[in-house]
């Protein structure tokens, strides 16, 4: 059951886990370690200190339900969260499955808005896992370097190829080099783009037009 666990999840959920501070893995000392590291770039974020913690907690909590839920039906989900926005992609094997990741995290204070990016579908295994982590580092390492672009207020998921952006831009301009970078990069068959316009009043639509609506007004 231990092997199973460390290869199945851990490999995946380790860093989330350290970095969401999970409820569910950390104790009190853990959990304000976890805390300090994530205010390390908070304050040259959009939002802030403050936002970020708020964020991570969220973020600890979704992890921790869908961690008393079922080990294995979440296990390749991934989970990004900006300012109350939660993003979250990856592959299930069942439809019921994709609808009740989502129902659980609606249920976290502080969510804002669900952006539903889960696939029905069988995964690449091991090699298609690779190819994505390489997307990720290769788009987050080109954006590092660029100086038009401030890359921290950024969130990259690639999933099957498909490359998932979350966070803010500074305005469309930053967005657009953010977008044809990402469009550069080998094997990348599509670039998503959720990534908001800085200021607190600026259109955040989600894939499925559900703006801040809670599943229960979704028509799956």
């Amino acid at each position: 059951m231990i092997r199973k666990f460390c290869q199945g999840f851990c490999k995946k959920w380790a860093l989330v886990f350290v970095a969401s501070i999970s409820l569910a893995a950390c104790s009190g000392v853990g959990v304000a370690t976890g805390l300090g590291a994530a205010t390390g770039v908070a304050a040259v974020k959009e939002g802030g200190i403050r936002q970020t913690m708020s964020d991570a907690q969220i973020k600890a909590s979704i992890n921790d339900l869908w961690f008393k839920y079922n080990l294995e039906t979440f296990a390749k989900l991934n989970l990004n969260v900006n300012q109350g926005r939660v993003l979250v992609t990856g592959i299930v094997q069942n439809p019921e499955h994709r609808l009740e990741a989502i129902r659980l995290v609606w249920t976290v204070d502080g969510v804002q808005q669900v952006i539903n990016e889960i696939q029905v579908a069988e995964s690449e295994g091991i090699k298609g896992y690779a190819r994505d982590a390489w997307i990720s580092t290769r788009l987050r390492a080109q954006m590092t370097v660029n100086k038009y672009i401030q890359s921290l207020n950024y969130s990259i998921e690639t999933v099957q190829a498909t490359v998932y952006l979350m966070g803010v831009a500074q305005d469309q301009a930053e967005l657009d080099r953010v977008i044809d970078v990402a469009r550069s990069i080998p094997h990348v068959r599509q670039v998503v783009s959720y990534a908001k316009m800085a200021g607190p009043d600026a259109d955040t639509g989600s894939a499925d037009g559900s703006k801040g609506v809670p599943p229960s007004d979704f028509n799956e």
